[in-house]
């Protein structure tokens, strides 16, 4: 991570060049919030400097916010506490409303509208509600038939699947929830991918979970994971393995084996989030980028669960991504003993699911193909008008193309991120700054952007992202003052 800390910093002194390193490493997630760093003498000997100027590197951190120490203990990273985001920048106007066209409005959503098969769905179920209307209408486990259809998924995905394994629940945001209640304890450390879902996260901690970070932004380490799992105790990890938000990755599947292998040796329980399963751009991106029809598509790797001892995967899935947010429908897929304890905590919670959505889901999987064929192309045509634009408006900004999902992971040259997306408020857009995937305010260099917006918003609103990006004067690592650090 410190290979060429000096060059990159010619010119300044080689304490300042040092801890500037450090501070962009710990805002960029790359060095965790917490993690103890080496002696000042074993680093001076593995950058082949003087203990002067780690001794000093550190105390610049200290001093700044960035690291703190103590005797015995040593020197440990942390962040300043202004730079941690005291609320979420999110949009005020969340009533349900149509959102404005152009370059105003929410930005910060990856969510997509409702596909033109939503409201035949809708026909078909109030079609078919008579016949549930003498029963009392709680359905506490889930509509059978769409247990049913969700289980056939499973299957056909290489994951053999009963429909006693499946649990319907009101989104997937519920069902971690439920999850988190039945097998966490309160102060029970949990692995999370770094950056990860904020929502997620959150709803980690509010119940009583203390989140591990797990850099993933070059892939997944297994080796690093078992070594984190040994060094914390975490028992228990919530991973979206499946075009992971916000970076838009996908673990292959002979990872997924090592995973697996890997859950099995240490007895690891992990919660797999796979919202975005669906939303596969890897052939249709470069179809878009050329103009040309997409190929079929490639093959998916199957679930984690496929690869590791059923009662220590637990999956997790929604409608909102594929179809439509406003369903509120998700599920979990586990062993069948652990779904009958889920169901009985759900009971306990809100007795079930809306009769209606449920039977509308469940007319929606069977048109699954077409549906998630025509919004991986539609995907795709945003995701490169979206990737175009910035490359014309900013093209200082590094902003990779996924493998799926529905946003792009920027990375600016400063670390701004906060700064941009709260000029660009000023200016009538919501963005997501980077912090908010990060633990501890990490992530001040990377923002968010989805492309689930039409591109002829998308195209505008990066006129705006420039404007913002623009409106600050640079960010200077550490002036002499400690002022603007």
């Amino acid at each position: 991570m410190l290979t060429d800390w000096r060059v990159s910093n010619e010119g300044v002194p080689g304490y300042r060049a040092l801890a500037d390193r450090l501070r962009l490493l710990v805002l960029d997630g790359r060095l965790p919030v917490d993690t103890v760093l080496p002696s000042e003498r074993t680093l001076a000997e593995a950058l082949q400097t003087s203990r002067t100027t780690t001794t000093s590197a550190y105390r610049l951190l200290r001093e700044s916010g960035f690291a703190e120490g103590s005797q015995g203990a040593g020197t440990w990273t942390t962040l300043p506490r202004d730079s941690k985001l005291e609320s979420p920048i999110w949009p005020e106007h969340l009533s349900g409303e149509a959102e404005p066209s152009g370059p105003n409005g929410d930005f910060s959503s990856a969510a997509l509208e409702a596909p033109a098969e939503l409201y035949p769905a809708y026909q078909a179920a109030l079609a078919e509600l008579p016949r549930f209307l003498p029963g009392n209408g709680y359905v506490t486990a889930g509509l059978p038939l769409l247990r049913e259809r969700i289980a056939q998924q499973y299957t056909e995905s290489g994951l053999p699947t009963t429909p006693e394994q499946i649990l319907v629940t009101n989104g997937a945001l519920q069902a971690l929830h439920l999850v988190l209640d039945v097998v966490m304890e309160r102060g029970d450390r949990v692995l999370v991918e770094h950056p990860t879902y904020p929502a997620a996260a959150q709803t980690i901690r509010d119940s009583g979970g203390r989140c591990v970070p797990l850099p993933i932004e070059d892939g997944w380490d297994i080796a690093r994971m078992s070594t984190l799992l040994r060094q914390t105790g975490a028992h228990l990890a919530y991973l979206m393995i499946d075009f992971h938000n916000p970076t838009g990755r996908l673990m292959e599947e002979s990872e997924r084996r090592d995973l697996g292998a890997m859950i099995a040796d240490t007895g690891c329980r992990i919660i797999v989030d796979e919202t975005m399963r669906n939303l596969d751009l890897r052939t249709t991106l470069p179809a878009a980028r050329a103009g040309k029809p997409a190929p079929a598509p490639l093959p998916m790797p199957r679930p984690l669960a496929a690869f590791a001892p059923a009662e220590h995967v637990i999956t997790l899935g929604s409608a909102s991504k594929t179809f439509w947010g406003g369903l509120r429908i998700g599920w979990i897929r586990a062993s069948q003993p652990l779904i009958r304890r889920l169901a009985l905590a759900r009971g306990n919670e809100d007795l079930g699911g809306p009769l209606l959505e449920q039977l509308a889901t469940a007319h929606l999987l069977e048109n699954l193909t077409p549906i998630r064929l025509h919004r991986q192309q539609l995907l795709a045509e945003r995701a490169v008008a979206l990737h175009d634009a910035l490359r014309e408006q900013l093209p200082q900004w590094k902003v990779p193309m996924p493998q799926g999902g529905l946003s792009l992971w920027c990375q600016l040259p400063e670390p701004r991120s906060s700064h941009v997306a709260a000029a660009a408020r000023a200016m009538g857009i919501w963005l997501t700054p980077g912090p908010r995937f990060g633990l501890d305010g990490a992530f001040e260099s990377r923002i968010r952007l989805p492309f689930a917006r039409p591109a002829q918003d998308l195209l505008p609103m990066t006129e705006v992202l420039a404007q913002a990006w623009h409106s600050r004067g640079r960010a200077h690592a550490f002036d002499d003052d400690m002022t603007t650090v």
